[in-house]
């Protein structure tokens, strides 16, 4: 079964990057769409960004938009996210998912593995 690794997270003050990467093992994640999604305390987990398998079509939900970027190497079997501009509301544990589907899913059902999550924390 394909599994999951996130890094990259940390501390970074408001306004600052962070590249979030998400690390596949026990399979390929070329067969894959893979999102982003994020949990901050007390809120639902929301979808952040997907990138089709091919990495040929790309998808942000508004917050993130011009801010972010999601990339993958499948040579390497690792997605990537490319986080810009941070903001204090940006701090959540981030969390990478791979969906069968092959567009560029944005729901949690649509997902079929996850990773256990990096924390980003953003101050102000």
């Amino acid at each position: 079964q394909v599994q999951f690794v996130e890094s990259g997270g940390g501390l970074v003050q408001n306004g600052g990057s962070l590249r979030l990467s998400c690390s596949a093992s026990g399979g390929t994640i070329s067969n894959y769409a893979m999102g982003w999604f994020r949990q901050a305390p007390g809120k639902e987990r929301e979808f952040v960004s997907a990138i089709r398998y091919d990495g040929a079509a790309t998808f942000y939900e508004d917050f993130v938009k011009c801010r972010f970027t999601i990339s993958r190497d499948n040579a390497k079997n690792t997605v990537y996210l490319q986080m810009n501009r941070l903001k204090p509301e940006d701090t959540a544990v981030y969390y990478c998912a791979a969906s069968r589907n092959w567009g560029t899913p944005t729901m949690w059902f649509e997902y079929d593995y996850w990773g256990q999550g990096t924390q980003v924390t953003v101050s102000s």
